[in-house]
């Protein structure tokens, strides 16, 4: 085991060694650049548009909402990269990581942006007559014949990455997490997740939008209010806090306490690194949700869409590292969800941990039903929609299996996986970048 780790580790650090965050980076700024900062300036406007979009108009083609789309793609973000990902960031690459993770994400709502602009724009409908989208549809359809083998190559390592990200990594941190608080064992909190994912997935995309329009907003909400009062507690260290984070993204973080210390490419790279994991920007996940969407207008649904960026990372993210960073936890030697419990404990004794450990289970649950509809598009994409009935039994099986294995490899899996996955989109995103300009010109 010990072997294959290490292997993984070098794979990992390959792929998300400086070509890939250049790409990542790189592709994000492009498209801001190109918008002309479109993103940022309508940030009012999205908002507003996605107050409106809770009920869509009768003439509007989709199957949910664009208020369902953007909470079914939150479903699916907001999760262990909220809490244990940001955790594990700053342990491995310490305060300055959070930085990092916050510029991933502001390139990263022109590059969720234009996702789904051009999910919206090439979407299909499928042989039940649902609406499907996403980057092997807008390959196919917005790049010709000669690049459907790129579609083919992401809708493969979304199937797949869809059990490392969105499946066993959600399920194992839910277990861990409340074996921790509440001492329940790993298998029993499996099962009791495969049962209730099995039971809203057999109503699609539609039961799936419900469920992610009600628990969403509310864990979130509940979660962002204890880790505000936190804040408010400790708000006179707040300014040396945040000067930490962005003086640490420069310099790196010396070791003290339990905290072996990073270089600031340890804080680079763990930054993006965790940062796509946490908010997608770039994966080609995302715009599989808002394919579904009952609008006509891709430029309105790329506005909020790029919310989902904004929301997860921007303001989720922060609340959670405030909290570690301002309790001093990130030197106790801590990691994961462990960590961010500890931090959480140490600034509401009362429930701290306990909030983190329902937080989690509850944005995991979601996560997981996010990820089975991202993962059986891609699946339904190379083998017809025949599969999707096998595909989501697979999904539930692998849960429990999830929550027993080991922390460490899954995480490695799920970075590997992610990068393979991003690759194709990125490609896709530089080509139809012209596309997205045209569109965003016209309507704006």
């Amino acid at each position: 085991m010990e072997t294959i780790t290490q292997i993984l580790s070098m794979i990992s650090s390959f792929v998300w060694g400086p070509v890939m965050l250049t790409l990542l980076l790189g592709t994000g700024l492009y498209l801001m650049l190109g918008l002309f900062f479109l993103p940022i300036r309508t940030l009012p406007t999205a908002f507003a548009l996605l107050w409106s979009g809770r009920q869509a108009g009768n003439n509007e083609k989709g199957e949910i909402s664009p208020f369902n789309a953007l909470m079914t793609a939150l479903a699916a973000t907001i999760g262990t990269g909220n809490i244990a990902g940001v955790a594990t960031a700053i342990f491995l690459g310490g305060p300055g990581a959070i930085f990092w993770m916050w510029m991933t994400a502001l390139v990263g709502m022109a590059t969720k942006y234009a996702e789904a602009v051009l999910a919206v724009r090439y979407r299909e409908i499928d042989e039940n007559g649902a609406f499907v989208g996403g980057p092997m549809y807008y390959i196919k359809n917005g790049l010709g014949e000669h690049w459907q083998w790129l579609g083919f190559i992401f809708a493969l390592f979304g199937a797949l990455a869809a059990f490392g990200i969105g499946n066993t990594i959600q399920a194992n941190s839910v277990a861990d997490a409340l074996n921790s608080t509440f001492n329940i064992p790993a298998w029993v909190t499996g099962l009791a997740m495969a049962f209730i994912v099995y039971a809203v997935l057999m109503g699609g995309i539609q039961r799936i939008a419900q469920v992610a329009a009600k628990l969403v907003p509310l864990m979130g909400l509940a979660y962002v209010a204890s880790a505000g009062l936190i804040i408010i507690k400790f708000y006179e260290a707040v300014p040396a806090a945040l000067l930490l984070i962005v003086n640490d993204a420069f310099t790196g973080s010396a070791a003290m306490g339990g905290f072996a210390g990073a270089s600031v490419m340890a804080a680079i790279r763990f930054g993006v690194a965790r940062g796509i994991f946490s908010n997608e920007a770039g994966l080609g996940t995302a715009p599989i949700a808002h394919a579904a969407a009952k609008t006509n207008e891709p430029v309105k649904q790329g506005k909020i869409a790029m919310l989902g960026t904004f929301i997860d990372t921007i303001v989720v993210c922060t609340m959670t590292a405030l909290v570690i960073v301002l309790t001093g936890s990130w030197t106790s030697g801590e990691t994961g969800a462990s960590l961010s419990a500890y931090a959480f404990q140490l600034g509401l004794p009362a429930y701290g941990d306990i909030m983190v450990s329902l937080g989690l289970a509850v944005f995991a649950l979601t996560t997981l039903l996010g990820w089975s509809y991202y993962g059986e598009r891609c699946a339904e994409y190379i083998l017809g929609v025949k599969v999707i009935r096998w595909y989501r039994i697979a999904w539930v099986l692998a849960i429990p299996i999830g929550s027993v294995i080991e922390l460490d490899l899954l995480w490695l899996m799920a970075d590997i996986l992610n990068g393979l996955m991003a690759l194709p989109n990125l490609i896709a995103l530089a080509l139809l970048s012209p596309v997205v300009f045209k569109l965003s010109r016209q309507r704006s």
